[in-house]
């Protein structure tokens, strides 16, 4: 009767960022995952965009945070809140009355029971029904396009904001993956560091994440490109400028970017030898906005030997594969039960 009307949505809870899919109308919100609050009364005071504009600019009585931390749940009463303005924010259209949403959100492979249950409740509290979760590698290679179904080998690196997802797919499950914290925030934070170490200054994630886009590279740039930035200086304590390289930034990323090499390497060498063989052909998928660094497809490519592609359209995969999971319920099936997943 309310098929028409139907608001099921799949949600891609990030640490950077939140996007929400609605069945239907595709991706209808993107939003960075940070929430502006008073500290006195514990009022909201912002979500989203409006929110991260406020990062490192607010008074003393109202603090802008990120209630995600590594892809999973820092501060669960802020998450509910955040979830319950997108959820809301996604669901607004005439009528008297519709059905409570459907909702899968999407989650770290590696997360425990009880970091799953609290995304399960928050999205709960929220005013979801019956939301369950799906494993970002699953939802990426979903969004990617990749033959999830099939019984061929396709592998997926979902670069997010807190963690790094390594798969190998085969007949609708992960036949081997890898998760480790590491991710673009740590990158942002590799660039605090570097800069602070050099040259005595401090700059903030904004200034941080901006080098990254600009200049950042996995591989050293052979032409000198250069950005200026503006910091406080740690001797004297004023505002500073500054002109950096390319090539420091591919230095202050290195160590990161080691790790999720060897991320990429330990899963290709759990793989079944069928499964390799099916990835040489087909090639290693890199998703999420970690896979728009410059030239790490290129230096994946070389460390395995593989052919490395970037999706289409990176940043959206997770989110598009988890609102097209709602029409797949044998993703939701436990790996070592291979029963569905409990619903509270």
């Amino acid at each position: 009767m309310f098929k028409g009307f139907s608001r099921d949505m799949g949600i891609d809870l990030g640490t950077a960022n939140t996007l929400v899919y609605v069945k239907g109308k595709g991706i209808i919100i993107r939003e960075p995952s940070v929430v502006a609050t008073r500290i006195d009364t514990g009022e909201i005071k912002a979500v989203g965009e409006e929110a991260k504009q406020m990062i490192g600019r607010t008074p003393g009585n109202i603090v802008a945070i990120r209630p995600m931390k590594d892809g999973v749940i820092a501060d669960f009463d802020t998450t509910a809140t955040m979830l319950r303005h997108f959820i809301r924010q996604a669901i607004k259209q005439k009528g008297f009355w519709l059905p409570a949403p459907r909702v899968v959100v999407c989650v770290p492979s590696g997360i425990t029971a009880v970091e799953k249950r609290a995304v399960e409740d928050a999205a709960r509290e929220a005013g979801a029904r019956d939301p369950m979760t799906i494993e970002e590698p699953m939802a990426a290679a979903i969004g990617a396009g990749l033959p999830v179904g099939e019984p061929t080998g396709s592998m997926v690196v979902d670069i997010g904001g807190g963690t790094t997802e390594v798969a190998i797919i085969s007949l609708g499950g992960i036949v081997t993956s890898r998760s480790i914290r590491v991710a673009g925030d740590e990158m942002d934070e590799a660039i605090i560091q570097y800069i602070k170490k050099a040259y005595n200054l401090m700059i903030g994630e904004r200034t941080s994440e901006e080098l990254k886009l600009t200049i950042g590279s996995a591989i050293p740039s052979d032409k000198e490109e250069t950005m200026d930035i503006r910091g406080r200086d740690l001797v004297t304590g004023l505002p500073k400028t500054l002109t950096i390289t390319a090539q420091e930034i591919a230095e202050a990323l290195a160590d990161t970017v080691n790790s999720i090499v060897e991320a990429v390497k330990i899963t290709l060498e759990k793989s079944p030898p069928e499964l390799a063989a099916d990835i040489m052909d087909r090639g290693i998928v890199l998703t999420g906005g970690g896979a728009l660094l410059r030239n790490l497809d290129r230096l994946l490519s070389r460390e395995t030997g593989m052919p490395v592609l970037v999706a289409e359209n990176p940043l959206d995969c997770v989110a598009i594969g988890t609102g097209k999971s709602l029409d797949y319920s044998h993703l939701f099936k436990s790996s070592d039960t291979g029963k569905k997943r409990r619903v509270r």
